[in-house]
């Protein structure tokens, strides 16, 4: 279990929580140490134990964020903390705040038009060329999160699936890699001169690193990895698959996280009706 590095200052209600979700519910340790630091950061505020809390003095601590998101975050926290207690008959009853609404942003993303169109600028004749392309591609072929990326072994290559374990929650889940970036991916591997179990390695024959990752996506597409991630779903949505699988393909935990790509779906549906029905083309 994860604990500060001044445990008299880590309640015992924080602390039996902080093993629960570890513990029982599994969530992965930047997760934990999400909910920790949320958590602490509320009972330095109080300067007593969490448990004790009115709605008042969590009201004081959020007004203490500008960002609505960060006070949700922070919100989100304290309400799994008392769900907890509740549950554990720490308490007889809970404050519970709801979440503000914020209007969600579409993520931002690259069609596969603009994608290959960089990438074709990669100097495949050399080793770290032919890395960076099969890279460039395998993030937005799979749709991992980097982590994912750059944890893969080549055992974890399998009849052109990539076997990811682990994803975040400490869950597992495969995906299928498309045959273009397999491609890509098996001659690197056969040309590479270095060795290592990593699938992605660097001149020392390490793993490549998160802000190595970060650098290369950066230097050929002018986006983050994550952007890769985005264009994934979303190409997945505007070709007609269903939510459910995209939700199983990227490893969220939630189909709510996922939902943000309804709004794709039905401006893609906006678009078709303008496009193929009379009455929008102005048809008696």
């Amino acid at each position: 279990m994860i604990k500060p590095s001044n445990s008299n200052s880590f309640s015992n209600s924080l602390e039996a929580f902080i093993e629960y979700i570890t513990v029982i519910k599994g969530l992965g340790r930047l997760s934990v140490e999400a909910y920790q630091h949320d958590l602490m950061q509320f009972e330095k505020f109080l300067q007593k134990d969490l448990i004790n809390t009115s709605h008042e003095e969590i009201l004081s601590f959020l007004a203490t964020f500008e960002n609505p998101r960060t006070r949700n975050r922070k919100l989100s926290a304290i309400n799994s903390f008392f769900d907890f207690c509740y549950q554990s008959q720490f308490i007889l009853e809970k404050p519970k705040l709801k979440l503000a609404k914020i209007g969600q942003n579409l993520p931002k993303f690259l069609e596969f038009d603009e994608i290959i169109h960089m990438c074709s600028k990669i100097d495949q004749s050399k080793e770290i060329g032919m890395r960076d392309y099969a890279l460039i591609l395998f993030l937005y072929a799979t749709g991992c999160r980097v982590s994912e990326a750059i944890g893969a072994k080549k055992s974890d290559i399998e009849d052109g699936w990539f076997k990811i374990y682990n994803a975040k929650g400490d869950k597992q889940r495969v995906v299928p890699i498309a045959p273009m970036a397999l491609e890509a991916l098996e001659n690197y591997l056969q040309k590479r001169s270095v060795s290592g179990d990593f699938l992605w390695l660097n001149y020392k024959s390490k793993a490549l690193s998160r802000i190595s990752v970060f650098k290369t996506v950066k230097k050929y597409l002018g986006v983050s990895p994550h952007v890769l991630r985005h264009s994934f779903a979303t190409a997945l949505i505007l070709g007609g698959a269903d939510l459910r699988v995209v939700q199983e393909l990227l490893g969220h935990e939630s189909i709510s996280t996922t939902q943000i790509y309804t709004h794709l779906q039905q401006e893609d549906l906006r678009q078709s009706l303008n496009m193929y029905h009379p009455l929008s083309k102005g048809e008696i």
